[in-house]
């Protein structure tokens, strides 16, 4: 897949290359429930294995975007802990007294990027956004979903929008969004650079948008006041923070903040 981002790395590949070995499994395990953005579920899966060796914890994970999964914790979903896609929900969680004060912290940065499945649509600077060559062209629901809310952005700073909204084809979810480039239903979409990266082969062509064409989408953990396993929750959010996972995370398509 062609990539003006560079060199192209598997994120399993990645994590076992970074992983170290796992710490002695603890004496109590808990079932921890996650909530988590849909650009970040597959990312989640594949530490969950490792988290578990370390601590004996099992995740349970539910995906969805980051406003519908606002939405279940506001009408009393029983999540433990709220991975989103963005800061705003987490913090409006805070302020609405749903978390924990000072358990709210960036675990992730998202990049957007223009993919399709087919090998040449998109070259250079995404210079196919301003001709026929497609008709459909997918982003994420701009009001739910984070990832959707950067690609209008990113649309309007092109100067695209108005004249593409009639070739939008909008997913629930970013997840969504992905499966209907992949699956050929649209020929281009704006999706998490994240999502291009785990592809097992190198079919496709894309370009990473530059930052500045859209607010950071910087993606929050949260401690609900929900939580059944409270304690477990606190070593699930500690490990996202550690540099083993920030190492894993920066080679499947995030950056992420020093705190």
């Amino acid at each position: 897949m062609s990539d003006s981002s560079g060199s192209r790395l598997t994120g399993g590949r990645v994590l076992a290359a970074v992983l170290i070995m796992a710490a002695p499994v603890h004496a109590e395990s808990a079932e921890i429930r996650v909530g988590v953005a849909s650009n970040f579920a597959g990312a989640l899966a594949d530490l969950a294995e490792d988290f578990q060796r370390r601590t004996g914890h099992r995740l349970v994970i539910s995906s969805g975007s980051t406003g519908k999964l606002y939405a279940q914790i506001k009408n009393g979903a029983p999540f433990d802990v709220f991975l989103a896609a963005d800061g705003e929900r987490p913090q409006r969680l805070e302020e609405e007294g749903e978390s924990i004060a000072g358990t709210r912290f960036t675990y992730a940065i998202g990049r957007l990027v223009l993919w399709s499945s087919q090998r040449d649509l998109v070259e250079g600077e995404g210079e196919v956004l301003t001709t026929n060559r497609f008709k459909r062209l997918a982003i994420a629901n701009p009001d739910t979903a984070p990832y959707g809310r950067a690609a209008r952005q990113a649309l309007e700073a092109l100067g695209q929008w108005e004249r593409l909204e009639p070739r939008l084809v909008r997913g629930e979810n970013i997840a969504q969004t992905f499966q209907f480039v992949a699956s050929g239903n649209a020929e281009l979409g704006l999706v998490a650079l994240a999502q291009t990266r785990s592809l097992r082969d190198e079919r496709g062509s894309a370009w990473l948008l530059p930052a500045s064409l859209y607010h950071p989408i910087e993606q929050q953990a949260v401690l609900l006041k929900s939580a059944r396993e409270p304690g477990a929750a606190r070593e699930l959010l500690d490990y996202l923070r550690s540099p083993t996972v920030r190492k894993y995370l920066e080679s499947s398509g995030y950056e992420t903040k020093s705190e």
